[in-house]
């Protein structure tokens, strides 16, 4: 079906709204420019951006972080801070009304009524001292004036639409016991709630796993059907991008440089930036290993249970099996990736094989058994096993300089000799990783993702590891960032000899680094083998779910496979 076909279509079933409605576009973007404040200078954000979506149409706008996607959203629905942000040009029209300049009272009636926002982290934007049938019931109060029997009615309705299972149990949940692919309805259930005529979605899958990405896209398209509804879709994954949106906005600091269907951008990507962003994506596979290399990490029938306490004694009537009998071996050089949901003891094998929790079963790192062994005798080999953390910002020490937090693990193990010594090793350990000696003395607030991370490596790095961990470290960075650090992986490894334990739910990633491929659920192995085996020709049915989710992105609910 065409396009103008399925607008049509789309807006023969919507909702008639009680707003009059214009004749043109639903919304119209003409020559915004947003500038922000800050001590000593203005940072003009966005610079003269133009586009409209139509009634029913998805229209995308893409770009890295800092491009100025999300300032632009969020200036459709006024919540900019102002006066720090200033509009020095631009109209924004809503169904044909100014929204630039609108009062207070008009724009509390579209926001949330005619147009609802779902924000990119669900767990920072759901109210945490509130359970999820508040926050709904609050949309619903404030905008159709519904009692509290009708509230409760109207979002077990909603939460039944979006897919959350047993919704009159989850009623009383607070967004901590949610997870993330559950939080993130909560968010479209709430976005939903007054039937709108436009949702803004602010990347709504970066956070979530393939499978649940695939879920909440799904439900995205068909939640828009249903209603009829416009959606403006705001990304940095053009696997998204293409499986979503009608028209395609590409932006680069601050400017729109390039607009078209979405089909003519991916087969006749005419801007530089645009082919970049297409060739972004992680690419090739792992290097050539030698088959005869060492044996270096061996996990053999590990398992982390955590107890379940209830009652005033606190007694344990249970166990949370994270890891439930697993078995790992790991060469020298080679990297084994370990795929599977949130939840399915990926990261609990990492910090077990570290000894960084408890566990039981054999762990032996370059034939020395570690289980059993005190805090004391594993001190030595510590600097040969490190770890690099999935948020680089969260795991480097705001209140140290660069210097200084990559200087704490050498001053431990005591590599570098005096402060002299280690400044040379750390320049040595920066340019290693890509970045400029003279970083060091600067904060990690002052870095972009992209750029945390490399510090992260790079403080693991300095300690000249064997045998590194490394935890979602591409998740929270951009397509070009991701593929950027893969190539600094591959480089290091062949450079090194290190080996990998890639914890990753980005299957594409795991695909070019990893020679060897666990997949995970429940805390139990599915099934592994080599690289080719798994991504080619997947044998177990939630594996063939995975790689469905990951690379068609067209799966339904993987969580109903029958193993």
């Amino acid at each position: 079906m065409s396009s103008t076909a399925q607008n049509d279509t789309l807006q023969s079933n919507a909702p008639q709204s009680n707003a009059p409605q214009s004749a043109g576009p639903l919304l119209t973007v003409d020559d915004l420019s947003v500038n922000f404040k800050t001590p000593g200078r203005t940072v003009k954000a966005v610079k003269h951006v133009s586009f409209s979506i139509n009634r029913g149409e998805t229209v995308a706008l893409v770009g890295e972080s800092g491009s100025g996607k999300s300032v632009t959203a969020l200036s459709i629905l006024q919540l900019l801070p102002y006066p720090t942000a200033s509009h020095p040009s631009g109209s924004i029209r809503f169904d044909g009304e100014e929204m630039m300049g609108a009062d207070d009272v008009r724009l509390r009636d579209i926001r949330g009524g005619r147009i609802s926002m779902i924000f990119q982290e669900p767990m920072t934007s759901l109210n945490p001292l509130h359970s999820v049938e508040h926050q709904i019931n609050e949309v619903l109060l404030l905008h159709k004036g519904l009692g509290r029997a009708a509230a409760r009615a109207r979002t077990l309705e909603l939460l039944d639409l979006v897919g959350i299972k047993d919704a009159a149990q989850r009623l009383q949940s607070y967004p901590h016991q949610l997870s993330g692919g559950q939080r993130q309805r909560v968010m479209i259930a709430m976005a939903l709630a007054n039937e709108p005529d436009l949702l803004i979605a602010d990347e709504p899958t970066t956070a979530v796993d393939v499978t649940v990405q695939a879920q909440i896209l799904k439900l995205l398209h068909e939640l828009r059907q249903k209603f009829g509804m416009a959606m403006l879709l705001i990304t940095h994954d053009l696997g998204v991008v293409r499986k979503m949106a009608d028209r395609t906005c590409v932006m680069k600091a601050g400017e729109i440089v390039e607009a078209a269907t979405t089909a003519s951008i991916f087969k006749r990507p005419a801007h530089p930036y645009t082919q970049h962003l297409l060739a972004a994506e992680p690419k090739g596979g792992p290097r050539s290993k030698p088959d005869n290399a060492k044996l270096l990490v061996e996990a053999d029938d590990l398992k982390v249970y955590f107890p379940i306490r209830r009652g005033v004694l606190r007694r344990t009537v249970g166990y949370v099996k994270a890891v439930d009998g697993v078995s790992i071996h790991l060469k020298e050089g080679h990297t084994v990736g370990v795929v599977g949901e949130s939840g399915s003891g990926k990261t609990t094998l990492g910090m077990a094989i570290l000894r960084l929790i408890s566990s039981d079963g054999a762990i032996r790192f370059d034939g020395r058994d570690l289980q059993g062994q005190g805090t004391r005798k594993l001190r030595p080999l510590r600097n040969q096993m490190q770890i690099v953390f999935q948020d680089p910002f969260g795991s480097l020490n705001p209140r140290l300089s660069v210097g200084q937090i990559i200087e704490e693990g050498m001053i431990v193990h005591g590599i570098g000799g005096d402060y002299d010594a280690r400044r040379s090793l750390i320049d040595a350990a920066l340019e290693e990783v890509g970045l400029s000696a003279d970083f060091q003395d600067r904060y990690p607030h002052e870095f972009s993702g992209g750029q945390r991370q490399r510090i992260a490596i790079a403080r693991a790095m300095v300690l000249r590891p064997r045998f590194v961990v490394l935890d979602e470290p591409t998740s929270a960075l951009d397509m070009s960032v991701q593929a950027q650090i893969v190539d600094l992986l591959r480089d290091l490894q062949e450079k090194h000899g290190l080996a990998y334990l890639f914890i990753s739910h980005d299957l594409k990633v795991v695909r070019a680094l990893a020679d060897h491929v666990v997949v995970m659920r429940d805390g139990q192995v599915v099934e592994q083998g080599a690289r080719d085996q798994i991504f080619d020709a997947p044998q177990a049915p939630y594996t063939q779910a995975l790689m469905s989710a990951a690379f068609d992105l067209e799966i339904a609910d993987p969580g109903a496979v029958k193993e």
